[in-house]
């Protein structure tokens, strides 16, 4: 079939079009509008990328501090406990005493042992200078000792020579002379007695025959006695000459010991050194002592507040027994842990953000350190990765954070808090 095409009606006016509205597109302010809106996106968004291109952040954070455990250093039954648990401290606060009877004694007996070193010492510091006189005195004393003793033997020698020479022969010449006079008169009597019998010479000539010859005897006898005296004096000079040599001997003898006893000097000086050791060795046990003495009393080491107290009044306590711990929380730090895929631009010195759910604002900060491993590998079991079975997983990198100060009526930080940490990288 073929298609109709129908014709238009002449004379007849074609029906009018309707006309568009303009959009709102074409309005020049909805047109500023939309522009400014993007553009405050657009601006908005760059600004939170470069605002969080520049922070990193990890909720993995704790804070952390010092955790001082006071413990007894000796041995002793409690006598009283000054503290209660969680109370604050200021240093050298007397927090705990122990009996320290015992350890009076000891402090009494080694101060006994002390006095007792020094008047040692005191009498070996004075026995050296006594020796060293004594000795001198002695040296001295056998030296004049030896002088008197040659003088001595010089003079029993010269006597004995004198004696057994000059001395025995003057009494033998006396004898010798008294017995030519003697025979003299003898011969003499013994040629008057045949005169006297014949009267040619009176009996008064003969009798001082008589008498001469008799005196002849007696001087003979007298210079014999002399002779025998002489002979027996050369006896005793000799005697007293060996004497006088052998007290030289002696005397060389006493010398000889005056200088060996010098020896003794050094004895002493050595004694005295000892005893002046004895004394610091005892001035060691008594500072020893009072310092175990000084154990007794247990006062607190630094600020802070008193925590897991586990001793009371009457308890036996050991050395190195832990009776509570001490936490001075105003220097507290956070310990962050942040991937290792966050660390690239963290610095010391960086700005940091602390927030604190407890309080739930933020506290300013500052990093401190970036530990020099992972937390995994400073564990008690570190991961072995040669097993065969590893399974690459991003590690965690402790961050220290140290914080501004923190007014203490404003907030208490307290070790083991959770806490979110963010690092300024910009």
């Amino acid at each position: 079939m073929g298609t109709k095409v129908m014709e238009p009606e002449v004379g007849r006016t074609p029906p009018e079009q309707p006309q568009k509205r303009p959009g709102r597109w074409s309005q020049p302010g909805f047109r500023r509008a939309v522009i400014g809106v993007a553009a405050l996106v657009l601006v908005g968004v760059a600004g939170a990328w470069y605002y969080y291109s520049g922070r990193v952040t990890t909720d993995d954070a704790q804070v952390d501090g010092h955790i001082t455990p006071i413990a007894s250093q000796v041995y002793g039954n409690v006598s009283q406990v000054l503290v209660l648990d969680n109370q604050e401290v200021k240093a050298g606060q007397v927090l705990l005493r122990i009996d320290p009877r015992d350890y009076q004694a000891q402090v009494a007996q080694a101060e006994a042992a002390l006095a007792l070193a020094e008047a040692r010492a005191e009498a070996a510091r004075v026995g050296v200078p006594l020796t060293q006189g004594t000795t001198r005195s002695a040296i001295a004393a056998a030296t004049a000792e030896i002088s008197a003793a040659h003088a001595e033997s010089q003079r029993a020698q010269l006597a004995y020579e004198t004696a057994s020479t000059a001395g025995l022969s003057y009494a033998r010449a006396q004898v010798s002379k008294r017995q030519a006079q003697n025979a003299l008169a003898q011969a003499n009597l013994n040629r008057m007695k045949p005169l006297v019998a014949k009267a040619e010479i009176s009996q008064q000539q003969y009798d001082s025959y008589v008498s001469a010859a008799a005196s002849a005897e007696s001087d003979l006898k007298a210079a014999q006695e002399k002779l025998a005296e002489a002979q027996r004096q050369v006896q005793i000079d000799r005697a007293a000459m060996l004497a006088a040599q052998s007290q030289v001997n002696v005397a060389k003898a006493h010398l000889a010991e005056a200088h060996a006893n010098t020896g003794q000097v050094p004895m002493r000086t050595a004694d005295s050194h000892s005893a002046n050791a004895s004394v610091e060795a005892a001035k060691a046990n008594l500072d020893a002592a009072k310092l175990q003495l000084s154990y007794t009393t247990i006062t607190a080491p630094t600020d802070g507040v008193v925590t897991n107290k586990t001793v009371e009044p009457g308890q036996i306590v050991q050395p190195g027994q832990a009776l509570f711990a001490i936490i001075p929380l105003s220097t507290v730090w956070v310990r962050a842990n942040f991937k290792e895929t966050q660390l690239a631009k963290v610095r010391p010195g960086q700005r940091a953000e602390i927030r604190v759910d407890m309080y739930g604002e933020s506290f300013p900060g500052r990093v401190d350190s970036i530990s020099g491993a992972t937390g995994s590998r400073m564990s008690l079991l570190p991961p072995e990765n040669a097993t065969g079975n590893f399974v690459k997983v991003v590690q965690r990198i402790p961050v220290k954070i140290l914080l501004d100060p923190i007014p203490p009526g404003k907030a208490i930080l307290r070790p083991g808090m959770n806490v979110e940490a963010t690092i300024v990288t910009r």
